[in-house]
């Protein structure tokens, strides 16, 4: 591939005779968001890097020193909801259903990856790009790397499997970071469970040298313990992360969301946004601004899959995404945040009292014939 393909693939050569393959995210100008375009890349390379007895492990970077994935490309999905409304109010585009579809397989096969899957998350991993580093076997974390699920203010919600993961986090994070778009360090992000291991961003080249170096069996768990090894020894002279807010906060967090429902969370929530402590007024402040619709759909996902199998809730949130896009907020809130930045979102409805359960019933409900396009994920 030509390097100004979205992703770029090649393989590394070990002492053993093995290759890793290496997928490099690749359009660092847009923050390397994540278009069907490289999803229809990534997916199939995976597949045959899966099958293929000479390939030991995979390597998932990105170019540039800002991002490893800012998320999806919603600005073109807003747009095509925005033109279908003019004429099909209450629809949502093929474009959605498509994009959808096959991040989500996409993301199921990282989880289910049968060999080890080093995710490199230097930098933004926010949303979809979350998703493409969550079900990696090897989670590694940098200094400069900064972790968000912010879809309360484009009026979506925590998708990309975090209706599953999130309510495995420690306390009651995960509807915390659902409802706030709370942006977590890589301190955050060990102490969640979102990384495994921590590295300073200079030692990325050293980390790819180290790999060709070593000897692989082509067997996943012996090779999965001795990435681990290898990653623990450019980690041991110690990596300087900043201090972990989540930690430090938990049990204010735990308590400010208890086990109430939304209507006495919000104003709880909300109070935050008068703190001294930064990290908690934002979380505050980001909440009180976001979709009402939003926050009542990321609570009640979280709640219909903490006790679902990935691959579940991976076909409810496809529902539920396409549903958003039937529905007004997301276009807005894309509009408002990322296409003409004026930051006043229009959400409908505007309060979270207007927000009744049929409403957040009618964004889950089935928009296909026939069987569910995710049958098959297991």
């Amino acid at each position: 591939m030509t390097s100004q393909a979205s992703v770029l693939f090649t393989t590394l050569p070990t002492g053993s005779g093995h290759v890793f393959g290496r997928a490099t995210l690749n359009v660092p100008a847009s923050l390397n968001a994540l278009s069907l375009a490289m999803v229809d890349l990534l997916d199939p390379q995976l597949a045959a890097w899966a099958a293929d007895p000479q390939v030991a492990g995979v390597v998932l970077d990105a170019a540039g020193d800002k991002a490893f994935c800012a998320g999806g490309d919603v600005v073109s999905l807003a747009r095509a909801i925005r033109s279908l409304h003019e004429t099909q109010p209450g629809t949502a585009p093929a474009a959605a259903s498509d994009f959808f579809e096959r991040e989500y397989r996409l993301d199921h096969r990282i989880h289910t990856f049968p060999k080890p899957l080093l995710a490199w998350g230097h930098g933004i991993v926010m949303g979809g790009g979350i998703g493409l580093m969550a079900g990696a076997s090897h989670r590694v974390v940098t200094p400069k790397t900064r972790l968000a699920m912010p879809e309360i203010g484009i009026g979506l919600y925590p998708d990309v499997g975090g209706s599953w993961f999130l309510p495995r986090l420690p306390g009651r994070a995960g509807a915390f970071l659902a409802l706030t778009g709370a942006a977590l360090n890589g301190a955050d992000a060990l102490f969640a469970g979102m990384a495994d291991f921590a590295l300073r961003a200079e030692d990325h080249d050293a980390l790819l040298a180290a790999i060709q170096g070593a000897r692989w069996q082509g067997e996943a768990a012996a090779d999965g313990a001795g990435l681990s090894h290898l990653i623990e020894a450019l980690a041991a002279g110690g990596v300087d992360l900043p201090a972990s807010p989540l930690r430090a906060h938990l049990d204010r967090i735990n308590a400010v969301i208890g086990h109430d429902r939304l209507a006495d969370i919000a104003p709880r929530l909300a109070a935050l946004a008068h703190e001294a402590d930064p990290w908690l007024a934002q979380a505050g402040a980001t909440f009180a601004k976001g979709s009402p619709t939003s926050a009542a759909l990321a609570l009640e996902m979280q709640r219909r899959c903490r006790h679902a199998s990935l691959a579940e809730a991976l076909r409810l949130e496809y529902q539920a995404s396409v549903g958003c896009c039937a529905r007004g907020d997301f276009a807005e809130g894309v509009r408002a945040l990322l296409i003409d930045k004026d930051k006043a979102p229009r959400w409908t409805p505007a309060t979270l009292a207007e927000v009744t359960p049929a409403w957040i019933d009618a964004h889950l409900q089935p928009r296909f014939a026939g069987p569910h396009p995710l049958a098959d994920l297991a």
